[in-house]
């Protein structure tokens, strides 16, 4: 699995490369600057980019605004922010497209490798990994989510995770026939009409964060 890497600390960048080739990843390009970013993505055509989101020359949002720009030219390039910073406006733009895998993980929240190797795996297949803060400072700033009760934002927030109707009711310590009911209601609010696309859960996070 092909990987091209934006990091500009130079041990970080290292170890990342380190580890992601132990677990069998091909880093083809590890780049630590915006300008080099966009390039190496097209050039490449990765089968998942791991991507901070400031880099120099600003350290802004150069990062996001590559994965943006590059998405756009390769449609469903799978892409996984690894930050230290939620950055709202690209972060919503990423996360919005439907096409291809997405991430948005904080540095300081990933518990351990296997979480991070799986989430790489998850994206580079077509899936999703939200970090939970991400998704709450995400949706803090949505005021319309004050149609949704308490329960159903921590369901929506473990829906942007990917989890089951089985995994979200043993996180919240509820029942699956209340995990339904929640997800029922939140499409309803949400407005999501009825569909068959696997993505559904997630897109009704996405979908609203976009709206």
């Amino acid at each position: 699995m092909r990987v091209v890497l934006a990091e500009d600390l130079a041990l970080l960048r290292d170890g990342l490369t380190r580890l992601l080739e132990a677990f069998e990843f091909e880093v083809v390009e590890a780049v630590d600057n915006g300008p080099d970013l966009l390039p190496s993505l097209l050039r490449h055509r990765p089968d998942v980019a791991v991507v901070d989101v400031r880099l120099p020359p600003t350290f802004t949002d150069e990062g996001l605004q590559a994965a943006i720009a590059a998405r756009t030219e390769v449609p469903g390039l799978p892409i996984l922010v690894l930050s230290q910073h939620v950055e709202p406006l690209y972060a919503r733009e990423l996360l919005s497209d439907r096409n291809g895998g997405v991430g948005y993980l904080l540095k300081d929240r990933v518990s351990n490798v296997a979480q991070f190797v799986d989430a790489v795996r998850r994206v580079a297949d077509g899936g999703t990994a939200m970090d939970p803060e991400v998704v709450s400072q995400l949706l803090a700033r949505r005021e319309p989510l004050a149609v949704l009760t308490a329960r159903e934002r921590e369901v929506l927030g473990e829906m942007a995770e990917g989890r089951s109707n089985a995994a979200i009711a043993a996180t919240l310590f509820i029942t699956e026939k209340a995990v339904s009911k929640h997800i029922n209601n939140i499409f309803t609010k949400l407005e999501m009409p009825p569909s068959d696309d696997d993505n559904r859960r997630v897109l009704a996070v996405l979908t609203y964060l976009n709206a």
